[in-house]
């Protein structure tokens, strides 16, 4: 069923990140917050993310950037049908 594997992989997602980010020697505190802060625009994260994102290692701001791509392509896909050239032929 379609709609079933969409919702795991959405829900996978950030679980997935958070892991690929606690290698990078974050807690799992701030992995997890600093994952959905960026997925979800939720604002600061907890932890070692919760002044400012400097103290992460780099490699954990780039998987965060993806995130945050992530998190927003559907808004992006919404601003798409409102430009004219997507209409035009």
């Amino acid at each position: 069923d379609a709609p079933t594997a969409e919702k795991a992989v959405s829900k996978s997602r950030p679980v997935a990140t958070s892991a690929i980010i606690r290698v990078t020697k974050a807690t799992r505190y701030t992995a997890f917050s600093a994952v959905g802060a960026s997925i979800n625009n939720l604002g600061p994260g907890l932890g070692a993310v919760a002044y400012h994102y400097g103290d992460i290692n780099e490699v954990a701001k780039w998987l965060l950037c993806g995130a945050m791509l992530l998190g927003r392509l559907e808004v992006f896909t919404v601003l798409v049908l409102f430009t004219p050239t997507f209409w035009r032929p």
